[in-house]
């Protein structure tokens, strides 16, 4: 997930083209499921993006969290010694950041109320702050990878993952854990969930180091929708990139924000039908 030089690659696919891969975690495990003899199989919808909006990014920011709450663009960023947390509205310089000491290595964030919780790679803490100045106000333990994390707050709950095909559910106060469920595609697991936005009882999730997504319920853990996203930057700008890496839902819209680790840019876009599915 972390510090290598990816470009994007292909996933291992069914003949029908849904996304399925086995399940590489941040500690090195695989997982592989197996579907029920006689189980009918699920339609997953095959979508793909339309960009509305082209806007700026900081081609510094090694994107691993990024979320839309009342009108700010909130933005967490990886690598020991240069992580840092901003906030400001979508595509204009932030107006508020912090940094975090080496040797923290920022990941996923979400905002519940006045605050939001900013978890951390492998340093066994997750940081919680004030929502508007971002100053931080306590650490808790968090003995897990720190992967991506968004919150459910009618169901009163945040879910996180850890980079296996997990999606883990806390207690939004104390980050203690309430549950799991398996994130699966035809009975097989679905690894290396990433950075995580909720929309209602839905999760989107970015699965490393891929350029595609995966629309899961997460009452029973299944993919609903499999997003390819075509490539969104040039060729002479994917030299100086890494992968796709942050989504955020536009409140009161169908619409996302799209960008990636060390992108100069980020896209407003829509999910629609892929041509042929």
């Amino acid at each position: 997930m972390r510090l290598a030089f990816v470009i994007p690659v292909g996933v291992v696919a069914l003949a029908t083209g849904m996304l399925v891969h086995g399940c590489e975690g941040g500690g090195g495990a695989t997982d592989h499921g197996r579907g029920m003899p006689g189980q009918a199989a699920a339609r997953i919808e095959r979508l793909s993006v339309d960009v509305i909006e082209t806007l700026p990014h900081d081609p510094k920011a090694f994107t691993q969290g990024l979320e839309m709450a009342r009108g700010m663009l909130y933005e967490s960023t990886g690598v020991s010694g240069r992580s840092t947390i901003t906030v400001g509205r979508p595509g204009a310089p932030p107006a508020r950041g912090a940094e975090l000491p080496s040797p923290l290595f920022g990941e996923g964030i979400t905002v519940v109320g006045p605050t939001l919780w900013q978890l951390t790679w492998r340093n066994g803490v997750a940081i919680e702050r004030d929502a508007r100045t971002l100053a931080e106000l306590r650490r808790v333990p968090y003995p897990e990878e720190g992967w991506g994390v968004c919150h459910q707050p009618h169901r009163g709950r945040l879910v996180t993952t850890d980079g296996t095909s997990r999606l883990v559910f806390r207690d939004p106060g104390t980050l203690q854990k309430k549950g799991e469920v398996p994130v699966t595609i035809r009975g097989q697991r679905v690894g290396r969930l990433n950075e995580l936005e909720c929309v209602g009882d839905v999760v989107y999730a970015n699965v490393w180091p891929t350029d595609r997504i995966v629309r899961i319920d997460v009452d029973t853990g299944e993919v609903t929708g499999d997003i390819a996203v075509p490539p969104l930057l040039s060729a002479t700008e994917r030299r100086g990139a890494d992968v796709l890496n942050g989504i955020a839902a536009v409140p009161g819209t169908n619409q996302f924000l799209l960008t990636g680790k060390w992108w100069p840019r980020m896209f407003r876009v829509a999910f629609v039908p892929e041509q042929g599915a």
